[in-house]
């Protein structure tokens, strides 16, 4: 990084950081008396927001949504690839409520953690995947019946951009079972916003909203087609957005 770079990305985790703090305060004395879908706007929606414009002002991380149109009018289970924290915050601004699966250590971080807790994440334990599995299928089935959005990351982890990690099966059961279909979201925030260190490279995130998918059926069956549709989605739509060859209505753009 240029020496510009480096204070900007300082300066950028100062004001983050400031701001997780000082939010944590406000809303640990407001969100406990308030409806879900409104302590979500305030705990949530609010402050991902403020951490993109950050991210976009401080940090020069632009982005560019194609595909908006594609957001069906009923909460579904949304999935996304993973390279970095942006896409998380990104997302939690967009679909709301939105319950994410989250690591159960998340919750213990200070602030954060505590400010998330308010939300109804689905917090899986991922050393015992069985068990991870059993608590996405019953908290996430609760969450799309109370009216919230599912965020799944399949790959599991952070997968570094040109890379493609295997999809688990878990969110396209969730949505099958429910009768819903699965939102596929492609985008390389990976590169401006990298998995290892804190460095940012300024530049525009592309992020891609896929069509909504519907299983053709029941069944194990049912949900492993699912699953590769949305696979071979999410894989040919970051191909095309590293090689630039992007191909999508200018109407169905937002720049920010």
């Amino acid at each position: 990084m240029s020496p510009v770079q480096v204070v900007r990305t300082l300066v950028f985790y100062l004001l983050l950081s400031s701001s997780s703090f000082l939010w944590f305060f406000l809303c640990a004395l407001l969100a406990p008396v308030l409806p879900f879908r409104t302590r979500y706007r305030l705990v949530v929606q609010t402050w991902c927001r403020l951490a993109t414009w950050l991210a976009k002002v401080v940090a020069g991380i632009r982005y560019e949504v194609r595909g908006l149109e594609n957001i069906p009018s009923q909460p579904c289970v949304i999935l996304a690839k993973h390279q970095s924290t942006w896409e998380t915050f990104y997302l939690s601004a967009l679909f709301e409520p939105l319950s994410q699966v989250v690591k159960r250590e998340l919750l213990y971080v200070p602030f954060f953690g505590w400010a998330m807790a308010m939300i109804k994440p689905i917090a899986i334990d991922r050393s015992n995947p069985k068990a991870a599995l059993k608590q996405l299928a019953k908290t996430g089935a609760e969450r799309l019946k109370q009216g919230a959005w599912v965020l799944v990351f399949p790959e599991g982890t952070r997968v570094p951009p040109g890379q493609m990690g295997k999809f688990s099966r878990g969110g396209t059961a969730l949505a099958v079972n429910a009768g819903l279909p699965v939102l596929p979201i492609a985008h390389n925030a990976g590169e401006f916003w990298p998995k290892e260190g804190w460095s940012k490279r300024p530049g525009t995130i592309q992020v891609v909203i896929g069509p909504a998918m519907h299983a053709e059926g029941e069944g194990p069956k049912a949900i492993a087609e699912l699953n590769d549709r949305a696979f071979n989605w999410v894989s040919q739509a970051q191909a095309q957005i590293s090689t630039g060859a992007l191909q999508v209505a200018d109407d169905a753009s937002s720049i920010a």
